[in-house]
């Protein structure tokens, strides 16, 4: 059995990734500030914080630059939001389990949060909200 690699499936993959690492870094930075350097926030808090905000940057660069979507923002919006409503619930999960329940480190646990919903992001953009 031969396995066709998918070059163009890849490409975008990584300008979604690439678009992504914005609002991963505004969720890391909220994460550290709200829970290591202030001490206000849990880690599933500041964490879920900070998805909300870099939620909406991905939005405006992944419809342009990652899908070139030419569906009305209406349309792309709501479907784009409501996929990352459950990545952000994903999210919320991980970092309310993992630390809480099987004593993670918070960092460690967003780490593998960030690669599990960045799988779930890309496949419900790309196969539903920016779809062609």
């Amino acid at each position: 059995m031969r396995h066709h690699f998918n070059r163009a499936l890849f490409l975008q993959f990584m300008r979604f990734a690439a678009v992504g690492l914005s609002g991963t870094a505004v969720q890391y930075l909220t994460l550290w500030t709200g829970c290591d350097h202030f001490a206000v926030l849990s880690a599933q808090s500041a964490s879920a914080l900070g998805y909300m905000l870099g939620s909406v940057v991905n939005y405006v660069l992944n419809y342009f630059l990652t899908f070139g979507s030419s569906k009305s923002h209406t349309e792309a919006a709501t479907k784009y939001f409501s996929i990352l409503a459950v990545g952000w619930t994903i999210n919320y999960g991980l970092m309310g389990y993992l630390p809480a329940h099987l004593g993670w480190n918070h960092w460690v646990a967003q780490l593998l949060s960030t690669g599990v919903v960045l799988i779930w992001n890309f496949s419900g953009s790309k196969w539903w909200a920016f779809k062609h």
